[in-house]
């Protein structure tokens, strides 16, 4: 029904107990996505979001140029590698390629890059892995990037409305954002109405579990689903710079002063190696303990 590297994956995804994750997972045949929401309602897994642990090596790396971005990610196997000149300068030109031609999908990039990336993995002596990028091409606006940690985070955002310095600088803020507190969407009205629901559906069984009266576990679940978007709603978060502005009213500030119509169109967050697993062994063993119980 399920195994150990299931538990392992669970506990990951919502840090949750190894004892908590088997029941879990007991109690829904081995349905990740129903354990997570399984362990949500009963108060036991808080997070909203479905991230795995960040295992992988790696950096995220940017380029900004002629009214275009690029965000990319490429992996490798050690940190040592991760930092050495040799890898950094192949994870340019990868980005550098993606800049200056129309490449279509992650197949063609890979395909492109694929002579290059042998001799690298040649050279460096580890196998080196182009898994994924993003491009944004602006004509009304600005294309900002952050890099966080030498490569941890990045992040790439398009403001439009103006192209004036004002603009890079409220840009530049709002990437800043995006790398600490890893919003979803940008405004509440861009979150899918399925997500919505399940949210809705989550909160409320949560609210019931909790003893709530269920005369007013509607009204708790529009005040969580409030909470819901100032948490994961780029234009609702608190600024992270003066938590008495949201976002919102930071890009209102700069617009109402400059006379433009400044919004956030589109960002991308990349978190290297989320999503992908390293071995751990001594993780591995105590979840191998515990199923055994």
């Amino acid at each position: 029904m399920f195994t150990g590297q299931d538990v392992i994956a669970l506990r990951a995804k919502t840090g949750a107990g190894v004892l908590d994750c088997k029941k879990a997972l007991t109690e829904t045949n081995g349905d990740m996505d129903k354990a997570i929401d399984y362990l949500r309602e009963k108060g036991i897994a808080t997070a909203a979001k479905k991230a795995d642990r960040i295992a992988a090596e790696g950096i995220v790396a940017a380029k900004v140029k002629d009214g275009k971005g690029v965000l990319v990610e490429v992996n490798c196997e050690t940190d040592f590698v991760a930092k050495g000149d040799q890898y950094k300068a192949f994870v340019d030109s990868v980005a550098e390629y993606v800049i200056d031609n129309d490449v279509k999908d992650i197949d063609a990039l890979v395909e492109a890059k694929k002579d290059e990336t042998i001799a690298a993995t040649a050279k460096i002596g580890e196998k080196i892995a182009i898994r994924r990028f993003e491009k944004y091409e602006t004509k009304d606006g600005v294309i900002e990037t952050y890099i966080h940690g030498g490569g941890i985070v990045g992040v790439m955002v398009e403001v439009t409305g103006c192209t004036c310095d004002a603009t890079h600088e409220l840009a530049h803020d709002i990437a800043l954002q995006i790398a600490a507190q890893k919003p979803l969407y940008i405004t509440s009205a861009d979150v899918p109405a399925d997500v919505l629901e399940h949210e809705k559906e989550v909160l409320r069984a949560q609210a019931l579990n909790e003893g709530k009266p269920a005369a007013i576990v509607d009204r708790m679940v529009e005040g969580r689903v409030k909470k819901y978007y100032d948490d994961f709603c780029l234009v609702d978060q608190l600024f992270v710079k003066d938590s008495s502005l949201t976002i919102g009213k930071l890009i209102k500030s700069y617009a109402d002063k400059m006379g433009k119509d400044l919004k956030v169109t589109r960002f991308v967050r990349f978190e290297m190696g989320e999503g992908l697993e390293k071995k751990s062994d001594n993780f591995a063993e105590e979840v191998a303990a515990q199923m055994k119980k």
